[in-house]
């Protein structure tokens, strides 16, 4: 293997130790810590784990969970209301509503009914819109988490090819707009696009986020090109893999993030960046750069 490896893990216990310790010096001067909301509703499995990591990662660095954990059968307007409450709750910085939802429940309205300044997921149409005209407020988690592990490249991204493989409202378009906003020349592929294979090829940077296990063939990859693998999929015997086809693109690939221990750490570790960003502004004090 010759790629470097992208190491998530490493950089996302490294930030939120520094995380922790911005908390744990401002509590000390007298300042209320930190809090986020975190709502389920329905007991999915997967979602379950999910939520489990993030308060257990809340736990960790110092910001005080608020759980809510609601049955499957809970209304549109049940849900609402909870995070009007939430919204208007002076302890509460950041709101996170796990995703998906039962089928009754409309996830976008659900999403704007957040308030923008709490809304640490980055998926409100007010922060996303932010994000597209270069004024970025609170930033979509997981392609937030892509940047810093590219930061710690050194790589320039200025006029880059950059290819991002997928276009979801969670990843796949905010992906593009960060990509933008750091000077890359993105081009943005999804199921419908043509000679995926024949883009691949040209990419400097790709970010794969299609959500399709081993969609991208190692052997596409662009020699010396940035791999970032967003994609996590359980495999008939248990293991992880990503949507990039991890041995022969590493043997290709200047630098790969694997699966997991890749993207996958640097989005909880983003989702606490947002927490205490939105903690900071609510205390007027100056906005966390990590």
């Amino acid at each position: 293997m010759t790629a470097k490896l992208l190491d998530g893990r490493a950089l996302a216990q490294s930030l939120q130790a520094q995380f922790q310790e911005h908390i744990a010096h401002a509590v000390a001067g007298g300042q209320r810590a930190p809090g986020l909301a975190v709502i389920q509703v329905g007991d999915d499995p997967a979602s379950s784990v999910y939520v489990a990591n993030k308060r257990n990662t809340c736990q960790k660095i110092g910001v005080l969970s608020f759980a809510h954990e609601l049955p499957a059968h809970t209304t549109q307007a049940e849900l609402n209301a909870l995070i009007d409450a939430c919204n208007a709750d002076p302890r509460i910085d950041g709101i996170l509503v796990q995703l998906p939802l039962p089928p009754q429940l409309s996830a976008n309205e659900v999403i704007a009914r957040i308030a923008p300044h709490k809304d640490v997921d980055g998926f409100h149409p007010e922060n996303m819109g932010r994000l597209a005209i270069r004024q970025p407020g609170l930033r979509p988690c997981t392609p937030y988490g892509v940047m810093k592990l590219i930061e710690t490249t050194g790589v320039d991204l200025y006029g880059m090819e950059a290819l991002v493989v997928g276009a979801s409202n969670i990843v796949g378009r905010p992906m593009a707009l960060e990509l933008l906003l750091a000077g890359a020349t993105v081009t943005v592929v999804h199921r419908f696009s043509k000679d995926l294979a024949a883009h691949v090829a040209r990419a400097d940077l790709v970010v794969a986020a299609a959500g399709k296990p081993g969609l991208i063939q190692g052997e596409w990859i662009k020699p010396g090109a940035m791999v970032l693998d967003v994609g996590i999929h359980r495999r008939a015997d248990g293991s992880l893999c990503g949507d990039v086809v991890f041995a022969p693109a590493a043997e290709r690939a200047g630098w790969i993030s694997p699966v997991p221990g890749g993207v996958g750490p640097m989005t909880i570790a983003m989702l606490m960046h947002n927490t205490v960003q939105a903690w900071q502004q609510h205390l007027n004090r100056p906005s966390l750069t990590a």
